[in-house]
């Protein structure tokens, strides 16, 4: 069993979280925390090219974020694996699934919408209608 939680930090994602860590440990399944950094959203912010420490702030960002809910885990007895992909959002996630070959998806109903990262609603909407596999959307 192989459960995969999109995560983004905001407080969807954190609920999100809570409830794949309690599915992981419950089902005894291996869980992947997983943050996409938006690449779209670098090009459409109208900066080209994109600053470098931009880039570097998304991603140490997204490592924070990573350690925090990697950490939570631990404490609610699971060892996660954290995962950092970049891309548009949706597919990122439905390509690491399928290829990792993920039983559940677990995704918060919004997140944050702000330029380092747009983790919108329009994801999970995707996910759900996309992934050959459940999805547990988190309100």
């Amino acid at each position: 069993k192989h459960v995969l939680v999109a995560y983004d930090g905001s407080s969807h994602a954190k609920r999100a979280l809570e409830i794949a860590i309690d599915l992981a440990k419950k089902y005894e399944a291996k869980l992947d925390i997983v943050e996409v950094v938006d690449s779209t959203v670098f090009a459409g912010a109208g900066i080209a090219p994109v600053p470098a420490d931009v880039i570097e702030s998304v991603y140490n960002r997204a490592k924070a974020d990573i350690e925090e809910a990697k950490k939570k885990s631990k404490e609610g007895g699971v060892e996660a694996e954290g995962v950092i992909l970049e891309g548009d959002p949706a597919s990122a996630i439905l390509e690491y699934a399928n290829k990792n070959n993920v039983d559940l998806i677990v995704t918060g109903s919004r997140g944050l919408s702000t330029l380092k990262r747009v983790f919108l609603g329009s994801v999970s909407t995707r996910l759900v209608q996309e992934a050959k596999i459940p999805v547990m959307v988190v309100k």
